[in-house]
């Protein structure tokens, strides 16, 4: 499968062609937690002043922004991988050239990490796309949208990650948004490596 002969050493010098947002289609899961990839897509289509077009073939939403294409999967969180491996196939794109965004439950509110691979962390997107794929040796940057009282499981896990951020954290929500997109449009620029290096290290001293 792509990405099993290369380590993400080797990787680290890419640069993303296929960025995909994670999230739910439909306007009752519009601005919800787990919802976060879509909404860095959708500012990073803004700022490059261009939109999304549906393509039914691939089961999502495509823009394309200078050396790359945007991707937000509209199969629901679960069958995420679908999507990604069609898109994926169609343009050629190895794994080392994904750079995929998505929510992480046990990263406090605005705080986010940039990794060239890693297991699907109880993700039920990354769980998907790693069955797609056959492989998890593709690029992610989690962004942290916290946890009541520690990490809840089953229902209350879920209502939480479908639930919608509340208005005093709006604030902390734009922030880390805009500081992906700056993130991700410096791996576009110079590399993963470069924007892992610069992002997770400040996120360290943060």
């Amino acid at each position: 499968m792509p990405g099993d002969e290369t380590t993400p050493r080797a990787v680290g010098g890419l640069k993303p062609r296929l960025i995909i947002g994670l999230g739910n289609p439909g306007l009752e899961y519009r601005d919800t937690r787990h919802n976060i990839g879509f909404m860095v897509a959708d500012e990073l289509a803004r700022l490059s002043g261009v939109s999304f077009t549906e393509e039914k073939r691939w089961h999502g939403w495509v823009a394309k922004i200078p050396g790359a294409i945007l991707l937000k999967p509209t199969t629901f969180m679960n069958d995420s991988g679908r999507s990604v491996q069609a898109v994926s196939q169609f343009y050629k794109t190895p794994v080392q050239e994904f750079l995929v965004i998505y929510d992480d439950v046990d990263l406090p509110l605005g705080r986010m990490r940039m990794r060239l691979a890693g297991s699907a962390g109880g993700h039920n997107g990354l769980k998907s796309m790693i069955r797609s794929l056959g492989t998890d040796a593709f690029p992610r940057l989690k962004l942290g949208i916290s946890t009541p009282s520690g990490r809840p499981a089953g229902e209350r896990l879920v209502g939480h990650v479908l639930g919608k951020f509340r208005e005093d954290e709006r604030t902390e929500l734009a922030i880390m948004i805009q500081r992906a997109t700056d993130a991700v449009r410096l791996a576009c620029q110079s590399g993963l490596e470069t924007a892992m290096n610069h992002f997770n290290r400040k996120e360290e001293q943060a």
